[in-house]
């Protein structure tokens, strides 16, 4: 893999410069204004805007912490900033059309913009699984082959701490989705919990929520109540705490863009052995495991063809010293891995600085 030229990362820097600011805008619109609220030593910024009644009463919004240098330069200017979304289109047109960086198939995109423009990003939630995949080509700037992105789901994680102590939320989620497609509808858990954990088409397509395990295996199969996410739970996972922390912004490139928040690519790739190990033996995990290993590798290619491989190992290296279990996932799925990208898996990691058991 090789990246594409100068002229298209940049073009995609600034394309993601110019989403940050639009999407600020439309958030908060100049009659309000920011207030720094300090919780547990730490501060944050909220957004208040006046509403229409008796009282002159202010709507709070969550906006993030303090000591993000991107929140605090919006918070400065965010006056000046003006929406370009016609300019963006062409950005994106072009980075597709020209420098043949991945877009998502239209029905994900919808449904991504749908939840972007509703705040999930803002209250800081994850695009997880293959959506999120689709982002990476323009976030490393490398061409990634588009028929690693098809899916039939959308995948959103967010921290379950994040998601009590915010004190924000999304309008309902049922309502929101309706508004891209009128036959989506509740999804109930597996475990018969009342709980929704996620939603799901007429044509199958299945929009869900995750979180990370807290503590002990306690909590798993039990839905987590997420006071953020608009009247919805989440299934608490092992290992996604691993994969969502430190998140980074990416662009999707979809009609004139749209700002994501996506799991560290080192995270994505190393998470994603992991999950490929524990999948469930039938005609269905097996494929599903297959997707996972592809995209592994096709991001260790990518990371290694953006000068990322310094922090691939030490993501990695963290991951094997989680404890034996996290060890054995990774050497099974190398396991599953056909023998060529087996064997250049291997050589890497050693690379990487583990080149002990790895076999």
């Amino acid at each position: 893999m090789k990246q594409i030229d100068l002229m298209y990362r940049t073009m995609t820097a600034e394309l993601g410069q110019r989403l940050l600011d639009a999407r600020f805008s439309a958030d908060f619109p100049v009659e309000g204004r920011f207030v720094g609220v300090t919780n547990k030593g730490r501060k944050y910024w909220y957004f208040d805007q006046p509403t229409e009644g008796e009282g002159h009463r202010q709507k709070r919004q969550y906006v993030g912490p303090a000591d993000d240098p991107e929140i605090n330069r919006r918070v400065e200017d965010f006056k000046a900033i003006k929406d370009d979304a016609k300019a963006r289109r062409k950005y994106v047109s072009t980075l597709v059309r020209e420098a043949g960086l991945p877009e998502p198939d239209r029905f994900s995109g919808n449904v991504v913009e749908a939840l972007a423009n509703a705040g999930i990003f803002r209250l800081r939630a994850c695009l997880v699984g293959s959506v999120a995949f689709s982002a990476y080509g323009a976030l490393l700037g490398i061409r990634l082959p588009a028929s690693s992105m098809m899916t039939g789901d959308a995948d959103f994680a967010q921290d379950y701490a994040i998601s009590s102590e915010v004190g924000d939320s999304l309008p309902p989620m049922l309502e929101l989705l309706q508004g891209v497609d009128p036959t989506f509808h509740p999804l109930m858990h597996r475990s018969g919990s009342p709980s929704v954990t996620g939603f799901i088409n007429n044509d199958g397509y299945k929009v869900e929520f995750l979180t990370s395990n807290r503590g002990s295996d306690d909590h798993m199969d039990k839905p987590a109540d997420m006071p953020a996410l608009g009247g919805v739970a989440a299934e608490p996972l092992r290992f996604l705490d691993f994969l969502i922390r430190d998140p980074v912004r990416a662009v999707m490139l979809h009609k004139s863009g749209i700002s994501v928040v996506v799991p560290d690519p080192c995270r994505y790739a190393v998470h994603k052995m992991i999950v490929a190990s524990r999948r469930i033996v039938d005609t269905i995990g097996a494929a599903k495991r297959e997707k996972d290993l592809r995209q592994a590798v096709l991001m260790f290619e990518a990371l290694d063809a953006a000068n990322r491989l310094d922090d691939l190992a030490e993501v990695a290296n963290e991951a094997w010293e989680r404890g034996e279990a996290w060890r054995y996932a990774i050497q099974e799925a190398m396991g599953y891995m056909p023998r060529k990208e087996r064997a250049s898996t291997v050589a890497l990691f050693r690379d990487l600085g583990i080149n002990h058991e790895v076999q």
